[in-house]
């Protein structure tokens, strides 16, 4: 199937104008609309230009608007930043980024080994795991099936259970991938999980097809992990410099809280074995022959009802 982006500045403009009520840019509603959000005219009234300018935009006939009528368009449209920039890369008005394929650097594996109690991971633009500590390897031994993270979040049968905040998780790297797609040229990795995903995957189809660029906030993932348990664990993001493409991601748990204690049973410190090689039902199984069933529940912990560990 052909999912070639060969108009993707005009699907991610009209998906935006849907988005928005005329009450809500201020605008009357006037007369039957047969269009979902704002009309193309009115889109151009707000930004200030022509009609027929706009639509040329929206049919891939205007490709390379200026810097000022992408900002316009972008307030007109209530853009936020991750949505502006997004614009602005499709127009070709933002400096092309590079994807690196180059190896992690010895310096940044001595960097990211110094976090025993937090799980680092670093991957590239497509979410090609390019090296991780080993608290790393063992939190996301179960997702190991796949060549990406993307992929296993996707494709994977356990991700559901794994990922117990699966739709926002989903949501947010569905957005990433969008905004890696944008660069000049994309990465090929990129295009080609892309491609394969909404190929193979229902619900990706459908995340990628709503072309949202803001997505739900990131900053924390909820796992469930078939060796210590559940975790509830803050998420942070950063680019790595020198290596564009390449970003360092680090879990941790608040210090002092059953997540913490149940990420520190992962750390190569802990006499726990939890190997990338071993299966879901392998951990599961390793982990109930080793402790004493709900030993390491989460029961308790701020944020839960205390039945079997799941979210309140």
């Amino acid at each position: 199937m052909d999912h070639s982006p060969h108009n993707q500045m005009g699907d991610f403009l009209r998906a935006q104008r849907a988005r928005l009520t005329p009450k809500e840019v201020g605008l009357p509603a006037t007369g039957s609309r047969r269009v979902r959000g704002l009309r193309r005219e009115e889109v151009a009234v707000l930004a200030g230009v022509s009609a027929d300018y706009y639509a040329r935009m929206e049919q891939g006939r205007e490709r390379t608007p200026s810097a000022q009528v992408a900002e316009a368009i972008s307030t007109a449209l209530r853009l936020g930043p991750d949505g502006r920039d997004h614009l602005f890369r499709l127009a070709r008005l933002s400096p092309s980024s590079l994807c690196s394929d180059s190896e992690v650097s010895r310096e940044l594996q001595q960097t990211i080994d110094t976090f025993p109690y937090a799980a680092a991971v670093v991957t590239n633009a497509a979410s090609r795991v390019m090296a991780a500590n080993a608290t790393a390897t063992a939190l996301f031994a179960p997702m190991n099936s796949h060549d990406t993270i993307v992929g296993a979040l996707f494709l994977d049968g356990s991700a559901r259970q794994f990922y117990v905040d699966w739709d926002s998780t989903a949501q947010a790297e569905v957005c990433k991938l969008r905004l890696a797609l944008s660069y000049t040229p994309p990465h090929p990795e990129v295009a080609a999980l892309v491609e394969k995903l909404l190929d193979t995957s229902k619900p990706f189809r459908a995340m990628w097809n709503d072309e949202n660029v803001t997505g739900p906030p990131t900053a924390s993932r909820v796992i469930e992990h078939p060796a210590v348990g559940l975790l509830r664990l803050t998420l942070q993001r950063f680019d790595v410099r020198g290596a564009a493409g390449l970003e360092l991601t680090l879990l941790s748990a608040t210090p002092g809280s059953q997540s913490a204690k149940a990420l520190e049973r992962l750390s190569p410190h802990s006499s726990f074995d939890a190997s990338i090689d071993a299966s879901f039902a392998d951990l599961a199984r390793k982990f109930d022959n080793s402790v004493p069933r709900g030993t390491y529940s989460l029961l308790g912990e701020q944020g839960y009802d205390g039945h079997e560990g799941r979210p309140a």
